[in-house]
């Protein structure tokens, strides 16, 4: 898949098109590096704060440790930002609404509020697609291992196809990165007997699902919203190309830079979460004390907690749970995650075991912010065994509880998300930085891509709006139920969608290209990611981690 060079009839005029090349002022240069700086410094003040306030102490050797990792992530996101959001901004740039430059710095704003003003809930839709053993023994040799392969490999995949220029998912990359670790790691454990039960296979369908749709629905809906807007609107204006560098009307522009703005934003709100979850994995490793446990939770919510966890449990007991020792029921929760099994008596029975301990615990703590240093590990996780697996009984189909149970059912396990799932505030601008740093940087490439070689002529107005109204709407649809959806697959196919809708045709070539990246970049990613864990994991048993 290298990057193609266009014959004759197939290019857009180059001459015709924006300036790409003017170069950066020197101010610009200097204000990025104090900024990658500041929040690299802002990130270990951050650690060092947090750690200290619940008198966790980390030695020399961790937080070297932690330092790379979180540099590591923050570098996925970096590369996201020039990668993905290129999208966003080719459309305004080959329509001359904005000037390049100011196209980049205004998407890298917006994606930084998006990232902001984010909900966290697809943060952990793809982390719930990681093995449980891993998530639980996040601290261990092998749970470093499992968020180096991942990260490394995400990373590589995506500064590759960004090197030839094709406008490939970092969502996709990283979610066949997370899968490629679970199978890596059941075969490791398991053997092939073991089959595929490592991945949550309900998880991994419905995150799947957005993946495979997203080129679909950009196409399809870019066309038709062309097609109506060609019906509705008269201006014969927003359908034709622009005339040399003249900006379009104020009314127009307008336009553009609403979608633009509109894409960025969502982007933001979407994959700025992937990178916040794998930072999450990371502090839950290193600091658990700090970060294990929603130590923001008041102790007004402990009485709620204790009544929901009983409440679980009382229902369970009906339900035919058998009687399991507390020592004995974390493996037996264990073991039945990694089957996908916890719909039989001996899994209520160490669900209802574990809540038990967990109600009388943090009973007796008074809040999560008292449980102290020794008792955090064990407490996260099992509040991550019962959430796991309440939330694969409440999607069991046909459903085996009434709906009065699957009420009680769910009240907990939003109770135990709310007390395991959160995002610290410097985690979100961190992140949010690190993406918008990475908008203005590298763009380049992505852009000729979309702007040049998807459409045999010059993008129109209507098509750069009709593509990214489409974008912009599915990405945030998709934040609203916890979907990681494609920035990249939208709005590539949705520039497809309208130039075929305005009778342009498609650049064969690009268009094979965009389908061998979609197509190979699940089992690459995998494969690459699985490779990495099996290396790393050797490394770490060889060094007695």
């Amino acid at each position: 898949m290298a990057s193609s060079v266009l014959t004759a009839d197939e290019s857009v005029s180059r001459a015709s098109g924006p300036r790409l090349d003017r170069p950066h002022h020197p101010a610009a240069r200097w204000a990025f590096f104090i900024l990658m700086a500041g929040v690299l410094v802002y990130a270990g003040v951050s650690v060092v704060a947090d750690t200290a306030q619940v008198g966790e102490e980390l030695a020399f050797g961790v937080f070297a440790f932690l330092g790379l990792a979180l540099l590591i992530a923050l570098g996925f996101e970096f590369v996201n930002g020039f990668h993905d959001t290129a999208n966003a901004v080719a459309t305004v740039i080959y329509t001359n609404a904005m000037p390049a430059h100011l196209a980049v710095v205004w998407s890298g704003f917006f994606n930084f509020l998006g990232v902001m003003l984010s909900s966290g809930a697809v943060a952990y839709a793809i982390i719930t697609l990681l093995p449980v053993e891993l998530i639980v023994n996040v601290g261990s040799g092998a749970g470093f291992a499992m968020i180096f392969a991942l990260l490394l490999a995400a990373v590589i995949w995506n500064l590759a196809t960004w090197y030839v220029g094709l406008p490939n998912s970092s969502s996709h990359t990283l979610i066949g990165s997370v899968l490629g670790v679970g199978f890596a790691n059941q075969l490791l454990s398991s053997g092939a007997t073991g089959g595929t039960s490592g991945v949550d296979w309900s998880q991994a369908t419905k995150v799947l699902t957005g993946l495979w749709m997203a080129p679909l629905i950009g196409f399809f809906a870019a066309l038709l919203l062309l097609l109506v807007m060609k019906a509705v609107l008269r201006n014969p204006k927003l359908f034709k190309a622009p005339e040399s560098d003249a900006p379009p009307t104020k009314g127009i522009r307008a336009l553009l830079i609403f979608t633009c703005t509109a894409v960025s934003f969502s982007h933001g709100s979407n994959d700025g979460q992937k990178g916040m979850g794998l930072i999450m994995l990371i502090l839950i490793g290193c600091a658990p004390t700090a970060y294990a446990l929603n130590r923001t939770l008041p102790a007004s919510e402990t009485p709620a907690f204790v009544a929901s966890a009983n409440a679980a449990a009382a229902t369970l007991v009906d339900k035919g749970a058998v009687t399991i020792a507390p020592e004995q029921a974390r493996a037996v929760l264990t073991r039945a995650l990694e089957r996908r099994e916890p719909n039989t008596p001996q899994a209520y029975g160490a669900i209802v075991a574990v809540s038990r301990n967990l109600a009388t615990q943090v009973d007796g703590y008074g809040s999560l912010s008292k449980v102290p240093a020794e008792a955090t590990p064990n407490i996260r996780n099992d509040m991550y065994l019962v959430l796991d697996a309440t939330r694969l009984i409440v999607k069991a189909e046909p459903p085996r509880f009434a709906k009065t149970d699957l009420t009680a059912l769910k009240d907990y396990q939003g109770r135990l998300e709310a007390g395991t799932r959160f995002i610290p505030l410097w985690v979100k601008v961190a992140v949010a930085i690190a993406l918008g740093l990475g908008t203005m940087i590298g763009w380049k490439r992505i852009v000729v891509t979309v702007g040049e070689k998807i459409g045999k002529q010059h993008m129109t107005y209507g098509m750069g709006a009709s593509a990214e109204l489409v974008a912009a709407g599915t990405i945030l649809m998709a934040d609203r139920f916890g979907l990681p959806v494609s920035t990249t697959h939208i709005l590539s196919s949705g520039v497809a969608g309208a130039s075929v809708a305005s009778g342009m045709g498609l650049q064969r070539r690009t268009v094979l290209n965009l389908a061998a990246a979609w197509l190979l970049t699940l089992p690459v990613a995998m494969a690459l990611s699985g490779a990495l864990y099996w290396l790393l994991l050797t490394l770490v048993r060889a060094g007695g981690l």
